[in-house]
C-alpha cells in the first residue's frame, strides 16, 4: 500500500488519468442500470420484432443505410436526429421501437431523446450494424 502512495505521489498525471478512468467506468456501469433504455442482444431484438412487432430505426447515413439495413428498418435522418423531430413517429409512441446506428454509442442519445420525448419502449442494439452483421443475419440493400 505504502508504494501505491508513493507512485501516486510520483506521478500525478497518471495516477489522475488512472482515477479518472475509474470514475468514468464507474459512471458508465451504473447509468447503464438506471437509464430507462436498455440494450438489447440481437438475440433478443429478433423476438421484439416477431412476438411484439418492434419497429427497426437505423440512425446510420444514407449511404450507410442502402450498402446494408436490417430488413423492414426504417431510416431516420441526421438532420432530424440532431433537431429531435420525431414527429412522423407520433404513432409508435407505445410500439416497441429498437434504434440502431453503426456500433451502438450513437444510438443510445437518440434513444434517450425519444423516451424524454414520450417514447415508451425504446431500446437499442448492443453493437449495432457490427453485431447483426457479425451473427450473419440478413441485411437488405
Amino acid at each position: 500500500m505504502d508504494q501505491l502512495i508513493e507512485f501516486a505521489g510520483n506521478n500525478i498525471i497518471l495516477a489522475g488519468i488512472w482515477l479518472a478512468l475509474v470514475v468514468m467506468l464507474a459512471y458508465t456501469y451504473v447509468s447503464g442500470l438506471i437509464s430507462p433504455v436498455k440494450e438489447v442482444s440481437v438475440h433478443e431484438m429478433t423476438l421484439l420484432i416477431n412476438r411484439e412487432d418492434a419497429v427497426v430505426l437505423d440512425t446510420r447515413a444514407a449511404n450507410d443505410f442502402k450498402a446494408g439495413h436490417i430488413t423492414g428498418a426504417r431510416q431516420i435522418k441526421p438532420e432530424e436526429v440532431r433537431e429531435k423531430n420525431f414527429s412522423k413517429l407520433e404513432k409508435l409512441k407505445d410500439t416497441p421501437i429498437i434504434v440502431v446506428c453503426a456500433m451502438g454509442n450513437s444510438a443510445r442519445g437518440v434513444a434517450a431523446a425519444m423516451t424524454k420525448d414520450g417514447f415508451s419502449k425504446v431500446n437499442v442494439l448492443k453493437g449495432g450494424m457490427n453485431a447483426w452483421s457479425q451473427a450473419g443475419l440478413p441485411v437488405a440493400k
